[in-house]
Order: structure tokens, then C-alpha cells, then sequence
């Protein structure tokens, strides 16, 4: 059987290396970022494939794998590059990998909440370029950010990453709303019990939103610029879900404008191109799409993702299919 991995993976290919039923394992190299064309020429063939979120895994895709495709498991938590109906029509299994980034993407969230809230960008600028080795005297008014002690959190999407993040907030003592299609009795229980609201409600009361919702149709502009309008001008709107689910032209003017204190980005709405004028705004932190880029986190969505295929390989169930087929059990 042939399987392609499309990136070189932190922690390693050993499940997929070690298994004999794989007799053509081709591994990205390192730095491996191929067009389209050689992508697809590349996975022609395959019965097995793992793939990033960037890729678009549509029926474009499925044409150029070929009639034993048998699994396409993204090496993420999102999907919203995949066009599952049509590999259910194929019947072809896709999987992705929840767990595994839950922890350091929730830690993420945290880190851009603290980093743009108490300005850390502007103030480690400022000591980097020499001006705080050349600083006079002492302005108390001097980067004066947010607080966190006893403010309100709002988790936009109550999933695990939502749910983990709203954990984090214990030590704060902050008050957790919560938007969601239906009640979270996690949340709503001991130890935060949170209060689930409709967006608009929350967006007016929240100190800071926190975006954890998947990337749909009904998603993509969720935050627009009626919905900056609606949030308090101290308030901080963090993004490690997907970049689309934010305006993010209408974002630049709010926050130019001042409308909203900052914001914190890990994901954008053309990744990885920013709206024009973004990188340019001091108030904000931006990352590169790290959320789930810790040393524990990226070797066991590799593993994940490789338990994946291997099931699909053996005529079984994927550990995390995110669709249900029809397919004979390997021989």
C-alpha cells in the first residue's frame, strides 16, 4: 500500500514506518511546501494520506489520489478543508486529531489574552530598540493595560478548547459566559458555572471574547463590524479557532478607530496573508499559527493522525473518523 505524508511531522512517522502492509511511504522532506500541481501528483495512487489543514482535500484531490484511496487524516482539530460529503460519497474516511490540541491551544489563547492586554508587545519593543535603557524619569500613565482579576470571559464555541480555556480562568476569579447552539451543563456546573448567552448579549458584557467556534457557513463573519460595535471599548477580541470566522478588515478598523483595547491572532481569514494595515496596529499581538505547537502536542496529533490510517488500512473504523462510510474489510 502507498501512503503520503505531505509535511515533515515534529516526533516522527514510526507507526506508519514500522507497519509492513506500507510499501510506499513517501514523507514530505523538510521545507517541502509543494503548488497544487505537484501536490496532486504526488498523492496519485495513495491509499492513504495524511494532510494539513491548508490543504484543500476536495474532490480535485480525491480525482488525483485515485480509486484506492482509502483515508485522508488531517493533521488537525479543524476540518473545514475537507469536503466531506464528498468523500462519504466516495467512500472514503476522514479523521482529524481533537484531543491532542487542546492543552497548548487553550494555553495559546491565554498567552495572547495576557500578551496584548498588558501590551507586552509595545513594552518589549520598546526595551529592545533602547529606549527604555534611555527612558528619564517615571510616567505612571506609562502602557497602562487591562486587568483580569474579576472580569468577564466570554468563550465564543463551547468545545474542549473553549472549555479549556475557560478552565484557565479560575485563578482570576473572572465571571465565564458562554455562546453556543445548545447548553453546556460542563460549563454551566462547578467550578466557574458559566451563563450561556446570545452573542450579541455577551459581545456587550465581555471584558474579553475568546473564539473557539469551528469554521462553517454560518461561522465565517461571525465577528463582523456590527459585532466590534457591540463590545466595549476595553475589551479584547482573541482568535485561535480559524481566521475567517473574523472580519478581519472590519477588525484593523475597529481597531484603528479604537472601537475595541486590542486584539490577539493566531489564525487569519487569508493565511497566511494579513489585511492590509494589521501588522502596522500596536494593538495587537500576532502569531504565526502556533496554537497547537507545543513539544507534547505536535508529536501526538503525528501519532493520532498515523492510528488513523493504519485502522483505514486494516478495513476499520478510524480512532477519529469525522464521517461514517461503507468500505470492504482489507483482505
Amino acid at each position: 500500500m502507498k501512503v503520503v505524508v505531505t509535511r515533515t511531522l515534529a516526533g516522527g512517522l514510526g507507526l506508519l514506518e514500522a507497519d509492513r502492509s506500507i510499501t510506499d511511504l513517501w514523507i514530505a522532506p523538510p521545507g517541502f511546501g509543494p503548488d497544487r500541481p505537484e501536490l496532486l501528483a504526488r498523492i496519485a495512487g495513495a491509499h492513504g494520506i495524511l494532510a494539513q489543514f491548508n490543504e484543500a482535500v476536495n474532490a480535485e484531490f480525491f480525482d488525483a489520489a485515485g480509486p484506492d484511496l482509502r483515508i485522508v487524516a488531517n493533521y488537525a482539530v479543524g476540518y473545514d478543508n475537507m469536503e466531506v460529503a464528498e468523500a462519504t460519497r466516495r467512500g472514503i474516511w476522514l479523521s482529524n486529531t481533537p484531543d491532542a490540541v487542546t492543552p497548548p491551544t487553550a494555553d495559546m489563547a491565554w498567552t495572547l489574552m495576557l500578551a496584548v492586554s498588558r501590551r507586552l508587545y509595545e513594552g518589549e519593543r520598546e526595551v529592545r530598540c533602547g529606549a527604555f535603557s534611555t527612558r528619564t524619569g517615571y510616567d505612571p500613565t506609562h502602557l497602562l493595560g487591562g486587568d483580569f482579576e474579576g472580569q468577564t470571559l466570554l468563550i465564543v464555541g463551547a468545545g474542549r478548547i473553549g472549555y479549556a480555556t475557560a478552565m484557565r480562568s479560575i485563578g482570576w476569579g473572572m465571571t465565564v459566559l458562554y455562546v453556543s447552539r445548545s447548553p453546556h451543563p460542563e460549563f454551566e456546573s462547578a467550578p466557574f458555572r458559566a451563563r450561556g448567552v446570545e452573542l450579541d448579549d455577551g459581545l456587550r458584557q465581555a471584558d474579553y471574547v475568546s473564539i473557539h467556534t469551528p469554521l462553517t457557513p454560518q461561522t465565517r463573519h461571525l465577528i463582523g463590524r456590527r459585532e466590534l460595535a457591540l463590545m466595549k471599548p476595553t475589551a479584547y477580541l482573541i482568535n485561535t479557532a480559524r481566521g475567517p470566522v473574523v472580519d478581519e478588515a472590519a477588525l484593523v478598523e475597529a481597531l484603528r478607530a479604537g472601537t475595541i483595547a486590542g486584539a490577539g491572532l493566531d489564525v487569519y481569514e487569508d493565511e497566511p496573508r494579513l489585511a492590509p494595515g494589521l501588522a502596522e496596529l500596536p494593538n495587537t499581538c500576532l502569531m504565526p499559527h502556533v496554537g497547537s505547537a507545543s513539544r507534547s502536542a505536535r508529536p501526538a496529533m503525528a501519532r493520532m493522525a498515523q492510528r488513523n490510517i493504519l485502522a483505514a488500512l486494516r478495513g476499520e473504523r478510524p480512532p477519529n473518523a469525522i464521517n461514517e462510510v461503507q468500505r470492504p474489510r482489507a483482505s
